[in-house]
């Protein structure tokens, strides 16, 4: 039995690694289009624009938005007033204003509206919000290395003004951090900003909770060799470590089992639910993160970056 149909709007790595794949195993949905001015996608019919995909596929309801955040926003708001419901990859906009917006359009026209966290969906995110619930936190330390040049190469664009340098993983980190703890906001950040480009390649970050513990977060792109997603929870009950993107968890030192990665099978499961019930689900405090460190961030100059 054929799920719901839905196009994808942007044929690039993240698509083709993560949400075509999901799509072709999901019985939740099924691909019926794709949209990109340059990559197209065997079987389905391709397009090159996404008006005219609107306009001549009145049958596909759902649309799957991959494109990059800065090119966005036009996209989301033509889908929503041709009555389509909307799955924005992260981060939702290129600003929080952006994302407001879109989520009062998608409630005129009653589409469903979905700015997906894929860590959020990592195994071992909900057993630590569990596990935290009860708890006093005393201290949360984020560190978020990986190698630019190994996950996004060729890719210009995020170093352009909307692209979000190293906070396009560093954002990953602060969707499961919201998820997690009670609110938090930041009083300090340092951004470093290569030479050549406008975003920057590592930032450090300080943060507060009304709860009453810190964050500490160093954000780095230029890490070679093994990558590091961790995030370390000191609490009245222990620590509670989230390792590799939240794929493994240990509590006082005793691993913990989360079950198989399925961060992406979360993200379409979730969309047919809000496709369902009728709802939207758009929380924006990652972005409202990003949004303060830049706000308040402390620019440093450093070395150029080249490919």
């Amino acid at each position: 039995m054929n799920g719901t149909k839905i196009a994808v709007v942007g044929i690039g790595k993240i698509a083709r690694d993560q949400h075509l794949p999901v799509i072709e195993a999901s019985t939740q949905f099924e691909l019926a289009a794709a949209v990109s001015r340059h990559g197209k996608v065997d079987v389905v019919e391709n397009y090159t624009d996404l008006e005219t995909m609107l306009r001549e596929r009145p049958d596909i309801p759902a649309v799957a938005l991959c494109t990059p955040p800065s090119v966005r926003y036009n996209m989301a708001v033509a889908s929503i007033k041709a009555g389509r419901h909307v799955l924005l990859e992260k981060p939702p906009g290129a600003t929080l204003g952006e994302v407001d917006a879109l989520a009062e359009l998608a409630g005129q026209h009653n589409v469903s509206l979905f700015a997906t966290w894929h860590s959020r969906f990592a195994p071992c995110v909900e057993p630590a919000r569990q596990w935290l619930a009860g708890k006093t936190i005393r201290h949360v330390e984020i560190i978020w290395k990986e190698d630019v040049r190994r996950w996004h190469p060729g890719q210009a664009w995020i170093w352009e003004a909307g692209g979000f340098g190293v906070f396009d993983p560093g954002i990953n980190a602060l969707s499961i951090l919201t998820a997690i703890v009670p609110p938090v906001f930041v009083t300090e950040a340092v951004l470093q900003v290569p030479k050549n480009v406008q975003m920057p390649i590592a930032a450090q970050l300080k943060m507060r909770s009304q709860a009453g513990f810190d964050v500490a977060a160093d954000f780095d792109w230029r890490q070679e060799g093994p990558q590091t997603w961790d995030i370390r929870i000191e609490t009245d009950a222990g620590q509670l470590t989230l390792t590799e993107g939240g794929s493994k968890m240990s509590v006082v030192g005793q691993g913990q089992d989360g079950g198989l990665e399925a961060e992406y099978e979360g993200i379409y499961h979730r969309f047919a639910e809000l496709l369902k019930s009728g709802e939207s689900d758009v929380d924006p405090a990652p972005l409202q993160l990003v949004a303060d460190s830049f706000l308040s961030g402390r620019t440093v100059d450093v070395e150029a970056f080249h490919e």
